[in-house]
């Protein structure tokens, strides 16, 4: 009974991946027709891009031909083995393993068909394979094991990766030259030449001298000459305060302070502020000696009235 069942289900597998098959064959060969008319539409707007100076655009736009253009020859592989197994299915339902000359094509297969979203009917071919081979044969040839025949042209076109400057600027001269534009790219070469930033990781280069802003309260540090002579004097004399008219000013700076006074001559501009201060003080204290005189004048003067009243 079991050789009944395995029968019936190896004539089923057959009779599916036939019709699979010849589906992916035919929308294969649609796709690439699609294919081509877009990409000599996306090859002529580039040309235009060119033309009118929009290099930045161009740069953007040639990754997407890249990419197409990827797809295509890998879908071009595709059909040629997809036709190969299609002649094998005979031999693939006799035989219980899988033959060598077609375990290329069938590692291939089953590594393309999750990752062409158009092609449907590949998957389909790949779960019979998994029926037939197993799902051992179906994770090696998906993880690109090194015991798997995967071939390497379609591992490179369908992998997803950013194109190197290089092969942009290639491309970008076969569209110029296909369409006879003369472009200049040297600007186009200079920019792929650039090192992109690494954003996450921070600039390469760290500064090693950095200078810290000092907040203006904080009192200037003595330098190594004046340390030394204040060292070598033993001790510093403490500045009298100033007198101005009748307000005293108590001044008690540091010893660092005290040399770069000393150091420092005195500007005729401080001179003549301090001159003006002390005539307004001078002058406040006249002002309020003759308020004072006032006062008692006043008083005086209602004294002798009190006393000239009672008389």
């Amino acid at each position: 009974m079991s050789l009944l069942n395995q029968i019936f289900n190896r004539g089923l597998i057959g009779a599916k991946c036939k019709t699979c098959l010849t589906l992916a064959i035919s929308r294969i060969k649609l796709l690439q027709n699609k294919r081509d008319t877009q990409l000599k539409l996306m090859r002529k707007e580039i040309a235009q891009f060119l033309q009118s100076g929009q290099e930045p655009i161009a740069r953007i736009r040639v990754e997407h031909i890249i990419r197409e253009q990827n797809i295509w020859a890998a879908y071009e592989i595709l059909e040629m083995f997809c036709e190969f197994v299609l002649a094998r299915v005979p031999i693939i339902e006799s035989q219980r393993e899988c033959p060598l000359e077609l375990k290329e094509a069938i590692a291939s297969i089953i590594f393309a068909a999750p990752r062409c979203s158009d092609l449907p009917d590949l998957l389909t071919v790949r779960n019979l394979f998994g029926t037939k081979y197993g799902k051992e044969f179906i994770s090696a040839a998906s993880e690109l094991r090194p015991d798997t025949s995967v071939n390497r042209t379609i591992i490179e076109k369908l992998s997803v990766y950013t194109p190197s400057g290089e092969v942009k600027l290639n491309v970008l001269k076969d569209i110029a030259q296909e369409y006879n534009v003369f472009w200049d790219s040297s600007k186009t070469e200079a920019e792929f030449k650039k090192t992109p930033e690494d954003l996450l990781n921070g600039p390469k280069q760290i500064s090693i001298v950095t200078q810290i802003p000092q907040s203006h309260k904080e009192p200037p540090k003595a330098t190594h000459h004046e340390a030394l002579t204040s060292s070598q004097r033993g001790s510093v004399h403490p500045v009298q305060p100033l007198k101005t008219g009748a307000t005293m000013v108590s001044l008690a700076p540091t010893k660092s302070k005290e040399l770069s006074a000393e150091r420092r001559p005195v500007s005729s501009e401080s001179i003549d502020v301090l001159e003006k201060a002390r005539a307004a003080i001078a002058a406040a204290d006249r002002a309020s000696a003759a308020a004072r005189a006032a006062a008692q004048l006043a008083s005086l003067s209602f004294n002798d009235k009190g006393i000239d009243n009672t008389t």
